[in-house]
């Protein structure tokens, strides 16, 4: 399993509001923190701050590669991963996401491209256009728009190919669209493989939103759980099990926004969802194991924050995030969407509108001050961050960048003999490397095969020369920063 973008402040942020929100005793702690097992050094191959490819091709491959590069290794050269020699060697495989299902981890484990940016080549070798063919069996997730062909409703690709339609009719997928369909699967028991199932044009919303959708979109616990019976019951006749990589997605996309009251309701599915996995392991009566760790830390978050002018506090305040009951992602929306339909741009309407229908019932604050509502106003294009900050403010939470740090993230698993071999504190590779061992698959010979059926120029489709790319030669990480800060300003698009 993976946390994107989850360090260990999150953990004391999530673990702080449980026991706030319910009731419960300080010694009252997540499933996760009775599963930890160590830590993990997070560098890329060109970086001290890594990005979340870079960080999973270290897991996938068990590799070091530059930022932004997905399966493929700093010489350009594809590199085989554990989800897919775990394929050819009879295993099943799965891949459970709350985002696009072309994003940067889950790409990582079944394609291979120079730069994580390239959705619409990621999202046609994840279904089996590729040079191994379908690796994989299962995919529940989000990112529809990358599968539909250019002019359509919906679609986000720069071409007309049908990706949908190809998969069913070239490669057998049985295509679930909508929450009837994922209800239809029943929780694993009729699932025919492979299935896609693509829930979201673009990532499933927030938990803190979700809930209060209408049950539009399955949660991560309920399609890891659909996952998780789906391929035991598919593998319990088989000498060999499955492979199944779930991400709790937008764990990252709070900490890039800032936004600490989405953050924790991520954490908590994501503790829901590992909980899932742990007693599935406890109770199965073939060997099994559980990994878990985050790709890096998002946000350099604080539980504490010293307020200009004041003396430091040694406190912060759950009950802040406990009043909000929308993500500052949604409220933004809304802002922009009324200021968009608006016949009367007055400011002070605009502000009183925000205050009433957004802050006071989205955010929970009934004491906004006159410069942060003027603040929305004068910049609605940024007021996703300005919502955020003003929940952090108030729950004292601080935080020091919209980007990435390099902060060593935690490591949790199940446990056994096995897994004493990433006891401690680790390199990220070496999880990659630990996964292979684990379950005895040769991931060299699909590396050597890759290399066999791939060129660069196929590779890339694209002419490589990084020195001449716009901002590239200044900026190496450019590549991965277009696509991590992307959701940033997708709350500015009506």
């Amino acid at each position: 399993m993976v946390s994107d973008g989850m360090g260990p402040a999150s953990l004391s942020l999530t673990r702080s509001f449980r026991q706030h929100v319910e009731g419960l005793p300080e010694g009252d702690v997540l499933t996760l923190d009775r599963h930890f097992w160590g830590s993990s050094r997070t560098r890329s191959s060109n970086s001290l701050v890594t990005d979340s490819a870079a960080g999973a091709t270290a897991f996938s491959c068990g590799k070091k590669s530059y930022n932004g590069a997905i399966s493929v290794l700093p010489d350009y050269e594809p590199c085989g991963t554990v989800l897919e020699a775990a394929k050819r060697a009879g295993f099943m495989t799965g891949l459970v996401v709350t985002t696009d299902i072309t994003d940067a981890t889950p790409a990582c484990f079944a394609s291979h491209v120079l730069t994580r940016a390239m959705n619409d080549d990621i999202a046609l070798q994840e279904v089996g256009d590729g040079p191994l063919g379908r690796v994989v069996d299962i995919m529940l997730g989000g990112g529809r728009c990358h599968f539909l062909p250019n002019g359509t409703e919906g679609s986000c690709r720069l071409d007309g190919t049908d990706v949908v339609a190809r998969a069913q009719e070239e490669f057998g997928w049985t295509y679930a669209g909508d929450r009837k369909a994922f209800d239809a699967l029943e929780g694993g028991e009729k699932v025919s493989f492979p299935t896609l199932g693509l829930f979201a044009p673009g990532d499933i919303p927030f938990e803190i939103d979700r809930r209060n959708m209408s049950d539009i979109y399955p949660s991560l616990s309920e399609m890891a759980a659909t996952a998780l019976r789906a391929l035991e019951k598919a593998t319990e006749n088989s000498d060999q099990g499955f492979f199944l990589m779930i991400e709790g997605s937008r764990i990252d996309h709070a900490g890039h926004i800032n936004d600490p009251a989405a953050q924790v309701r991520e954490v908590l599915e994501y503790d829901k969802a590992f909980k899932l996995v742990s007693d599935f392991v406890k109770d199965s009566k073939t060997e099994s194991l559980l990994v878990a760790t985050s790709d890096h830390e998002t946000g350099g978050l604080a539980t504490a924050l010293q307020e200009p002018g004041h003396l430091p506090v040694y406190n912060w305040y759950p009950k802040a995030l406990a009043k909000a009951t929308a993500s500052a992602e949604l409220l933004s929306k809304k802002f922009i969407q009324h200021i968009a339909s608006s016949k009367s741009q007055n400011q002070d309407e605009l502000k009183a509108w925000a205050n009433k229908k957004l802050v006071i019932p989205g955010l929970g604050i009934e004491d906004a001050h006159p410069e942060e509502l003027q603040a929305l106003v004068d910049h609605p294009e940024v007021s996703v961050q300005t919502f955020a900050a003003m929940i952090s403010l108030r729950a004292h939470i601080g935080w020091s960048t919209h980007g990435h740090t390099a902060l060593d993230v935690n490591v949790y698993s199940t446990g056994g003999e096995d897994a004493q071999k990433i006891r401690g504190n680790i390199e990220n590779t070496e999880v990659g490397k630990f996964l292979r061992g684990y379950l005895n698959v040769d991931v060299d010979a699909i590396t050597e095969e890759l290399k066999e059926k791939m060129n660069k120029k196929q590779l890339g489709a694209m002419n490589v020369n990084m020195q001449q790319m716009p901002g590239l030669a200044e900026n190496p990480n450019a590549w991965s920063q277009s696509q991590e800060y992307a959701h940033l300003s997708k709350a500015s698009v009506a």
